[in-house]
């Protein structure tokens, strides 16, 4: 593991469009090598952009693991590496929505998306406010240890999902906190919310921070156009949360799904979104045979 973090540091400091043809270039070999992650970035495709053409897909398809290959350069260099070279094409929407916030003494809870463009945008957004973090803990020690160290070099703290007592005190404090709650989390903590109208497992997180601390709920959406990166701070979900954990849940799922829509080759489609159930029906993202 060590020797693998020093080739992913030097990765990290390679000059950034030499990382962007090697990330295309990883990203190819993935789609043709990686048999079962493209079979759940077909599955969840076909889920949810039924209206594109079976080309479309194809061609999504591709251009998403292209976007992979890339992001995990991108990934590399916001923890270990430079942004500098970055941050000279930057556009920032929405910062005067966070001041505001702020002036008014109340915690905010930024809500995005897992898009290949995470680490970057969440370091390029520390540049102009104090922002923590909350993420779900690896289970190997050494890299849990270096990306959390690398994380600290931007971030303000971070809180691991099993310590929201410390994501509380920071919320109710006017503290910034970003996560990304679109993934399928095992635990008694969720409920079934619809995602591109399919049921997701989708934790309440969201809907009982906001509960307990009285914070604000902002989704933040980030993509990289070419070489730029584009970062857009929406405005507070009105009225949240309610009495209804499903319906807040819904609403965070859908703008979600808003910002997958704008940059849909940059989301994680290989996530198995929809692995768990209502119904408790077989897997979806079971190989076809052959």
């Amino acid at each position: 593991m060590w020797l693998a973090l020093g080739a992913i540091w030097l990765a990290a400091h390679l000059p950034w469009t030499l990382q962007r043809g090697l990330g295309r270039g990883i990203g190819r070999l993935a789609l043709r090598l990686a048999p079962d992650r493209r079979n759940a970035a077909q599955t969840n495709l076909a889920l949810c952009l039924p209206e594109l053409s079976e080309a479309g897909r194809a061609q999504l398809l591709r251009q998403s693991f292209d976007d992979l290959g890339i992001g995990l350069f991108e990934f590399a260099r916001a923890w270990w590496g430079s942004v500098a070279t970055l941050r000279r094409d930057v556009d920032i929407e929405g910062l005067d929505k966070l001041a505001a916030l702020q002036a008014q003494g109340r915690g905010v809870l930024l809500i995005s998306g897992h898009f290949m463009t995470l680490e970057t945008c969440g370091r390029l957004l520390c540049d102009h406010v104090s922002l923590a973090g909350m993420y779900r803990r690896h289970r190997n020690p050494v890299f849990e240890w270096a990306v959390k160290r690398g994380r600290l070099r931007y971030a303000s703290a971070m809180f691991a999902n099993d310590e929201l007592r410390g994501a509380i005190r920071h919320l109710k404090r006017g503290g910034f906190l970003w996560y990304a709650p679109d993934q399928d989390m095992r635990g008694k903590d969720t409920v079934f919310a619809p995602f591109f109208g399919v049921p997701a497992s989708t934790i309440t997180a969201t809907h009982q921070l906001a509960r307990l601390t009285g914070c604000a709920v902002v989704p933040f959406f980030h993509r990289r156009e070419g070489g730029r990166y584009l970062l857009r701070v929406g405005d507070p979900l009105p009225d949240f949360p309610t009495q209804d954990i499903v319906a807040d849940c819904t609403r965070v799922n859908t703008a979600i799904e808003q910002m997958v829509r704008q940059a849909p080759s940059q989301y994680l489609w290989i996530h198995r979104r929809f692995k768990r159930q209502p119904d408790g029906r077989a897997s979806m993202y079971a190989r076809p045979p052959g």
